[in-house]
């Protein structure tokens, strides 16, 4: 017969009677405790053999031969280079105002005018005849005008009769004037100042009305016309004067000044018409030369700025190397605007550093460097 188990009624039989019953819970416990000791102790190991390694490989490994620059302050721009051509700041497309046979031709193509000068003759005879026949009609209706109206003072003629003789002295009157006009015109002068470009009448050439004459250019000033990205539209809003240079003429550089920006875009492209005023005393600049227009979008003064490929970006970082005392260091550094082969270093360096531009790409944070070379201009590099 089984007695039944009593639990200790003592103190120490209980704590006894809990451990044996508890003991491989504890085991367990202990056990994982041991593990995780363990693992962080062959953990710090491993980490502390892979520097040693890595500082004995750097240690075995011979240094790098680099190229350096030193980092100084200058200033640097965002800029945007397009494209452009040149026009006349006026074109004047003349045409005949009356029907007649060219007598005379005064100018030739190319030729430089000046506003008044006389550019061409049309045989004025029947225009001569026209204004004498009107001169000889308003002069009689003069008269009869002052006869009757002083008879009309003494009540003899109606007023209603005076008024019209007043009206056919009136008339007779722009006959004249109209006459007059159709004359002057067959002497055809040049409205503006300017560079004969086409001339379409010849001497004896018949001409009715609207038929053209010629094309004056009017080049004292002319403009640049650029196509503006609409991206770079609120910029370029901003400046009065941006600096062109013209091929043609030995890359001559201009500064011309905005004249005007249109509102909407000219081409599918989606461009905006910029005009620029330009100084062309001398005439050199001529009609159809292309140009490019250098323009500033951003200017930073005392920058710090290094070449492009000796910035590295990877794994999201951005950073450059820097020699110091013999070891490149590595140092995180952030981006501003760029320029040709430059771009500006907002944080990360300082004045002074010499920042590795030729064999950054062969080392690491810490591995020794041999300098052999420390340019200004770094346009031309080779170890």
């Amino acid at each position: 017969m089984n007695t039944p188990y009593q639990k200790p009624t003592s103190r120490r039989g209980r704590i006894v009677f809990f451990l044996w019953r508890n003991l491989p819970r504890f085991f367990l416990v202990g056990l994982a405790l041991l593990i995780v000791i363990l693992a962080s102790a062959i953990s710090g190991k491993k980490a502390a053999i892979q520097e040693e390694q890595m500082a004995a490989v750097s240690n075995e490994r011979p240094p790098v031969n680099v190229v350096t620059m030193t980092v100084k302050p200058t200033t640097i721009s965002n800029r945007l280079n397009l494209p452009g051509v040149i026009e006349e700041w006026i074109r004047l497309n003349l045409s005949a105002e009356i029907a007649g046979t060219v007598r005379d031709v005064l100018v030739a193509e190319g030729d430089a005018v000046q506003a008044g000068n006389v550019l061409l003759r049309i045989e004025d005879d029947d225009y001569r005849i026209a204004v004498d026949r009107a001169q000889a009609a308003y002069d009689l209706a003069l008269a009869d005008f002052k006869r009757d109206q002083a008879v009309h003072a003494k009540g003899i003629i109606p007023t209603a009769e005076m008024e019209a003789i007043r009206t056919r002295m009136q008339t007779a009157k722009a006959d004249l004037d109209n006459a007059r006009l159709l004359l002057r015109r067959c002497t055809v002068t040049a409205p503006i100042d300017g560079v004969i470009r086409r001339l379409d009448a010849k001497r004896g050439t018949f001409l009715g009305v609207g038929d053209p004459l010629g094309v004056i250019l009017q080049i004292d000033t002319v403009k640049a016309v650029i196509g503006i990205p609409e991206s770079d539209i609120p910029a370029v809003r901003r400046l009065e004067q941006i600096e062109v240079q013209i091929r043609a003429l030995d890359n001559r550089r201009i500064v011309g000044t905005r004249s005007f920006l249109s509102a909407s875009p000219d081409t599918a492209a989606r461009l905006y018409r910029l005009e620029l005023s330009l100084e062309n005393g001398d005439h050199a600049i001529l009609p159809g030369m292309f140009t490019r227009a250098d323009i500033v979008k951003q200017q930073h003064d005392n920058a710090l700025a290094v070449p492009m490929f000796s910035v590295i970006s990877r794994n999201e970082q951005t950073y450059v190397f820097v020699e110091k005392e013999g070891v490149a260091e590595k140092r995180m550094v952030t981006t501003g605007i760029s320029e040709e082969w430059l771009v500006e270093i907002t944080s990360g360096l300082q004045a002074g550093d010499r920042v590795i531009v030729e064999g950054h790409r062969d080392v690491e944070d810490g591995r020794p460097v041999t300098v052999v070379k420390e340019v200004s201009e770094p346009g031309r590099l080779t170890l």
